[in-house]
């Protein structure tokens, strides 16, 4: 018989010869599981380190205060002796319920932002459709518009203060040349309420008319275009176009002007001469904001006018309430 062989594999070493080492992978290069870790940390952290300081200065200028505001009137405390306090739990509050002082300067701050905020707004919604016509210099019209919001509010208050001068202000100049007589606008109930009240409206106007302005000019053209081809008029188009599409900013512009009535401060302080913080001789048209003032950094109560700034608070808190509650009503009414 004869022998066989297998055939040699010309791949592989001849006999004998030294066998190389088996070849091994690379040692991974890649990131471990801690710094995986680490990093998703890094990547969800992120957005809160960059809030942080929001929050940091929110909690030292807004939030302390509050709580601190809030601590206060709960102590009956003298402004020129801070640390000497006396507790006296809700009794500052309690006290506001039997202070006419109080119910008069709530009454005279709801009564100038009603005459107020009611034109300034409707001024602001006319000024507004007229600046959305295209016309020509529009950015100097704006630019107009938004001045008086520029102004300082004591040179505004001092101008009109000598505008409505009873002896040779240029608004009873204007009252005689039509056969009325003059009138005492700085120490009439409601005439002092009227001049403060002008104020507020000449400064805050236009910069209403440029929110409403930016929000008309996001209503679609095409809702326009199509109620003309249905017949309608400019003024129907203004009601059932213009005033739906501006509901958001409507609704801004009277939540900003009642916050704003009910801190109103430097008008009111300004406007009588030598009034302060009284709010004329009897109290005509002293506000909230005055009211404040004059218990704090007057008579230096400083735990009443602690009180009296969380009533303002209370009282807005009520209000919006109030309009939260009778919004679906008026809305199953279609306003």
């Amino acid at each position: 018989m004869t022998e066989t062989r297998d055939p040699v594999d010309p791949f592989l070493p001849p006999a004998g010869a030294p066998v190389a080492p088996p070849v091994t992978a690379p040692p991974r290069t890649g990131p471990g599981p801690r710094r995986v870790r680490l990093g998703r940390l890094r990547s969800r952290s992120a957005p809160y380190a960059l809030i942080a300081p929001f929050f940091l200065l929110f909690g030292a200028f807004g939030l302390f205060p509050l709580v601190a505001t809030a601590w206060t009137s709960l102590f009956r405390v003298e402004l020129t002796a801070p640390e000497d306090r006396e507790w006296v739990g809700l009794h500052n509050y309690a006290r506001l319920l039997h202070d006419e002082f109080f119910w008069n300067a709530l009454f005279n701050t709801a009564a100038i932002g009603v005459l107020a905020t009611v034109p300034q707004l409707l001024l602001a919604l006319g000024v507004a459709h007229l600046l959305d016509v295209r016309l020509r210099a529009r950015l100097a019209f704006r630019v107009v518009a938004l001045a008086p919001y520029a102004t300082s509010v004591a040179a505004a208050t001092l101008v009109f203060a000598l505008l409505f001068g009873r002896d040779q202000g240029m608004v009873n100049w204007a009252l005689g040349l039509a056969g009325i007589g003059p009138v005492d606008w700085q120490n009439g109930p409601w005439a002092s309420k009227v001049a403060v009240a002008s104020i507020v409206i000449w400064r805050w106007t236009g910069y209403n008319a440029l929110i409403y302005l930016a929000a008309m000019q996001t209503v679609p053209r095409e809702l326009y275009e199509a109620a003309a081809l249905d017949g309608a008029s400019r003024w129907r188009q203004f009601l059932h176009v213009t005033l739906p599409g501006l509901r958001p900013a409507l609704l801004f512009t009277v939540l900003v002007s009642t916050i704003g009535a009910t801190q109103l401060f430097g008008e009111p302080m300004l406007f009588g001469s030598g009034a302060g913080a009284s709010g004329g001789a009897d109290h005509q048209y002293q506000t909230l904001g005055l009211y404040l003032y004059e218990q704090g950094w007057v008579n230096l109560h400083l735990g009443r006018a602690a009180a009296i700034a969380w009533a303002m608070l209370l009282i807005l808190a009520v209000v919006f309430g109030a309009a939260r509650l009778l919004r679906p009503v008026l809305r199953g009414r279609g306003v």
